[in-house]
């Protein structure tokens, strides 16, 4: 978190078709998997498309990472939602001619409604992580005709009072750890992005964010990668977006989406894992403060509830795609 081809396809940037083999149970679905391009005014955001069912908008975490962290797990999900993945504006993919002065809180959402444009999408879910969870709600709260459902899966602060919260709780699961993270992040090697160094940061960062160490490795491969393909220069630039974005939100000590969300009326589905290190409190006030929300406690899970508990994710989204969550109830 702080630091995953309809009418409106266009054919004429489209990139590639990849088949993903999604596993259910223990028999492979080959699924393809299309590529292209989204115009986005001067530049064009790299776009992901895979799967069947009513289609979902996947907004990654971050707020300086790219959809590369949540594949392929997240595409276990392809045979519920048709999944429409893109990276945010200057990150990954999408980071050619794009400078952090161009990115703000008001371009990243004018840019899931391209997406939704693009792509002819009259109403589609939406599906956030993390950071991408502030995003759908701020969404929502611009377009609610425009969102079907959403599902907000290991949710980040929709407040700066929350945010608050997280640093705190944080700061204490760290510990000395704390100190370690610090000296790198002040260090040479941090500051001018080498890969290497800054994956060995997120080691740290994401040390108490999973409840298993084979998922943790996982995704520590994955994100060690994704780093040496970013290069320092994408990596510099995501995180100077992620500045800007935090400017915008958590910094402002006003910031805080609760007694706006009373205006929705989009069901909604919670996701929060017993054993992730975004304190429950935080999902509990987004439930209180959604009419028709439903908050879903995954056991044993931490931050990255589709790649650590793959079943228990399933099973929730296909009770919500079949019947609408009741309004602020709990479940286990």
């Amino acid at each position: 978190m702080q630091r995953c081809p309809a009418a409106g396809w266009v054919s004429a940037i489209f990139a590639a078709s990849l088949a993903t083999p999604i596993i259910i149970g223990q028999e492979p679905i080959a699924l393809n998997a299309r590529e292209g391009r989204v115009p986005a005014g001067s530049v064009s955001l790299y776009a992901r498309d895979i799967g069947q069912g009513p289609p979902a908008i996947v907004l990654h975490g971050g707020p300086d990472f790219d959809t590369a962290y949540l594949l392929p797990d997240l595409d276990r999900l392809a045979d519920i939602y048709r999944l429409v993945y893109y990276d945010q504006r200057g990150r990954g993919k999408s980071a050619d001619g794009v400078q952090p002065d161009d990115v703000s809180l008001a371009t990243d959402l004018e840019d899931i409604e391209r997406v939704r444009q693009h792509f002819g999408l009259e109403a589609p879910a939406l599906l956030g992580h993390s950071w991408g969870t502030v995003l759908a709600l701020e969404y929502a709260l611009r377009y609610p005709t425009r969102v079907s459902r959403m599902v907000l899966m290991n949710p980040a602060p929709a407040s700066s009072a929350d945010a608050a919260s997280l640093r705190k709780a944080y700061t204490t699961q760290l510990g000395d750890l704390m100190e370690r993270q610090r000296a790198i992040m002040i260090g040479q090697a941090y500051q001018r992005a080498d890969p290497d160094t800054v994956a060995e940061r997120y080691r740290i960062h994401f040390v108490h964010a999973l409840a298993k160490p084979e998922h943790y490795e996982a995704l520590m491969r994955a994100m060690r990668a994704a780093f040496i393909a970013q290069g320092p220069a994408g990596i510099l630039k995501a995180r100077a977006i992620e500045d800007r974005l935090m400017a915008d939100t958590w910094q402002q000590p006003s910031y805080d989406l609760m007694p706006r969300l009373a205006s929705l009326r989009i069901p909604t589905l919670v996701l929060w894992g017993d054993r992730d290190f975004i304190p429950r409190e935080i999902s509990e006030h987004l439930i209180g403060s959604l009419p028709q929300a439903r908050l879903v406690t995954l056991d044993g899970c931490g931050h990255f509830a589709y790649l650590e508990c793959p079943g228990a994710v399933r099973t929730a989204l296909q009770d919500f795609v079949r019947q609408p969550p009741v309004a602020g109830r709990p479940q286990r």
